[in-house]
């Protein structure tokens, strides 16, 4: 489709290649962009982890108003928030976790989760769901110990220099963190499935489904996708994840007329750079433009 090698084209010119999908969720219409294709999915894992959380809640093997004793991060790099940038150690109730991991991104929030429901299991819970493609291998606390946490303030570009050049064709990388054998990984086309079964639940159960879409509705980091996708007659329910040359979303949107799209966009930099809001545009414009012609279809 010209469309589509046109936005491949656009996409290599900005520095930037991906996985992009967007579904019809109401016809099961879609159109992508190599959406088959893995990357490390970084915090997005943390929307599987909300799902199996709740879902232990439900079977009451966990209980949402249990107050646990949370070590600080004491993380000092940019970009972190919540706990993992906290001094000192606080209670914090699971329900409450849930937010801050899902809602917030607060990598020791899901680790204190994935303590409770290790990635394995994870994994498993969601073959029970029909959902595969998505491995989940190891905490959020792996993520940072990176060359970025190794460089001064001034020079952290190298480690993305680095990132850039330690891949392989085959995607293995010498960093575990950005190799899809190692890390946790999945295609846009896997994100998607988990997307589909929470905004339209077949084998989830229901109240599972609608509590994960409710701390997605509540993302705080919105500077990605969301501004090509929420409006007054739009609602723009999403996860973002970040690692290295990695800049992921995968959300729904869901229109006033009635029209659900689900979104997921998994990119990855040739540009060795922390902060790169063209690439931020870009990858939202293509993905909107990928919405806009299934709308318009």
């Amino acid at each position: 489709m010209a469309l589509v090698r046109d936005l491949r084209d656009e996409l290599a010119e900005g520095g930037l290649r991906g996985s992009f999908l967007v579904r019809d969720l109401r016809t099961g219409v879609e159109i992508g962009i190599d959406p088959d294709r893995e990357y490390p999915i970084a915090s997005l894992v943390k929307v599987p982890l909300a799902a199996a959380t709740l879902e232990r809640i439900r079977r009451g093997e966990l209980d949402g108003a249990t107050q646990l004793e949370v070590a600080p991060g004491g993380v000092t790099t940019p970009g972190p928030i919540g706990l993992t940038r906290f001094r000192h150690p606080a209670r914090i109730a699971v329900d409450d976790l849930l937010y801050l991991s899902t809602s917030l991104s607060d990598g020791v929030a899901a680790d204190v989760l994935f303590d409770l429901t290790p990635p394995a299991e994870v994994t498993r819970m969601l073959a029970e769901w029909g959902l595969h493609g998505i491995a989940v291998r190891h905490l959020m606390r792996d993520l940072v110990d990176t060359p970025a946490e190794r460089f001064e303030d001034g020079e952290v570009d190298l480690a993305h220099a680095l990132a850039i050049g330690a891949g392989t064709a085959g995607q293995g990388h010498r960093l575990p963190q950005l190799d899809v054998t190692r890390a946790n990984a999945a295609s846009a086309r896997a994100m998607l499935e988990l997307l589909q079964e929470l905004w339209r639940p077949s084998k989830m159960d229901p109240v599972v489904a609608a509590g994960v879409r409710d701390l997605m509705a509540n993302n705080m980091i919105r500077h990605r996708l969301t501004p090509d996708f929420a409006s007054d007659s739009a609602k723009w329910s999403s996860k973002t994840g970040t690692l290295l040359t990695m800049r992921h979303e995968a959300g729904v949107v869901e229109h006033a007329d009635g029209g659900v799209f689900a979104v997921v966009a998994l990119t990855e930099s040739r540009v060795p750079a922390v902060l790169q809001p063209e690439a931020e545009v870009l990858m939202a414009r293509v993905a909107r433009t990928l919405r806009d012609h299934l709308r318009g279809g």
